[in-house]
């Protein structure tokens, strides 16, 4: 009689257990894919790179390089004189990324229509640029010496 007490007594607490447990795993799977649903509709875009940029690791507040990027092209200048003065350094083609993985980098193609004339632009056929962080960076050679320029986007 006690073994059918403790049978009965088990398959009690079972049957109110099991249902609990079974309810719990459902709303816990119901926030999960309430969770998944969040993050998909907060998924990372591909930065917007058009605008005005300027160098931050310039030795001088009144010299520095600076660049736009519109469309397809980006041109970097040569700026001095507190920007009173700009000369070309570099006009060649931009290609927007599609996707937010960094470091995004792309080779940018002279056009050498623009660059022929400027006494100091660069000569070079490609420029290979990287963006990462919010900063801009490539390799710039003038007078047997390289520097990278680092440049932020303006607001």
């Amino acid at each position: 009689m006690k073994k059918l007490a403790i049978i009965t007594l088990c398959a009690a607490l079972l049957i109110t257990v099991l249902p609990g447990c079974g309810s719990t795993s459902t709303n816990s799977h119901n926030t999960d894919s309430t969770q998944v649903s969040s993050v998909e509709s907060k998924k990372i875009q591909a930065p917007d790179l058009t605008g005005n940029w300027k160098q931050t690791n310039s030795k001088s507040d009144s010299s520095y390089q600076a660049a736009t990027i519109s469309g397809d092209t980006i041109e970097i200048y040569w700026v001095s004189d507190n920007g009173d003065t700009k000369s070309l350094y570099w006009a060649g083609t931009f290609v927007a990324p599609t996707v937010a993985d960094e470091p995004y980098k792309w080779d940018s193609k002279n056009d050498h229509s623009k660059t022929k004339s400027a006494i100091l632009a660069s000569g070079d056929d490609t420029k290979t640029i990287t963006y990462q962080n919010g900063v801009l960076s490539y390799e710039a050679s003038a007078m047997g010496t390289t520097t990278t320029i680092k440049l932020e986007k303006q607001k």
